[in-house]
């Protein structure tokens, strides 16, 4: 498979290392420390997928130009899903596959999963409040994590009485506070808490290595080509 990677920082390099460890081949690397190559350069005679891992500012126009090149895109980046909508629609109107996710590792999704289904057990019960808890390294830009955020919406969904989320401590009883750190060089930690004066739970991943996350975007990247429409792990694991 030829892989077009766009983003060539910290996760681009292991997903480098991966691929070219699995088989595949590397189409082009697109990032600004390599000025002069671009997403029109290449056409899906030359890609087969392209990877996309850069900055919430950027994201969206990487999405889209891979869109209209008819290159089917695995995108990893956060910060930029108010434009989702947008890149659904061009999706469809391209005939292009789109694959995201917030966060790839098998183990997140997995965790996603379990507190979804955890919060439509416990507001079952009452007296019990929740909160989202991420800790990320210092580097990281958008606040609070996209895996975060992923988090909240799923418990939005399942625990009636929250209705938003807040990116601090509130004390509104409706509101979700999601809770972010940064600190050292910490890969990514997220706890979700249910407490009430009786005891206290807690649903926790943390992240070793980046392994986890590369080889779910490789898992999705091997996936994704000849398919159409959007996608994310929950498709992509059955869940």
């Amino acid at each position: 498979m030829n892989i077009l990677l766009i983003g060539y920082g910290k996760m681009g390099r292991a997903i480098e290392a991966q691929a070219r460890a699995r088989g595949h081949q590397i189409a082009g690397i697109i990032d600004p420390s390599r000025p002069g190559v671009s997403i029109t350069d290449f056409t899906p005679a030359q890609v087969d997928v392209a990877i996309e891992f850069t900055h919430p500012d950027a994201a969206f126009a990487n999405v889209a130009a891979c869109l209209r090149q008819g290159l089917p895109v695995v995108c990893g980046s956060t910060g930029w899903l108010h434009h989702f909508g947008e890149a659904r629609a061009l999706s469809q109107k391209t005939g292009t596959p789109l694959f995201y996710a917030s966060n790839y590792s098998v183990g997140v999704n997995l965790f996603f999963h379990f507190s979804e289904y955890m919060a439509a057990k416990m507001h079952q019960f009452g007296g019990y409040d929740v909160q989202v808890r991420e800790i990320h390294h210092t580097q990281k830009v958008d606040q609070p994590s996209g895996t975060a955020l992923t988090v909240a919406e799923g418990i939005l969904r399942h625990f009636p009485g929250k209705t938003t989320w807040r990116n601090e401590a509130t004390r509104e009883a409706h509101e979700l506070a999601v809770l972010s750190e940064r600190e050292g060089a910490v890969i990514g930690t997220h706890i979700v808490t249910y407490s009430c004066p009786a005891d206290t739970i807690e649903l926790k991943h943390e992240a070793h290595t980046r392994e986890g996350f590369v080889q779910g975007a490789l898992l999705a990247a091997e996936w994704l080509p000849g398919r159409q429409g959007v996608f994310g792990m929950k498709d992509l694991l059955g869940l």
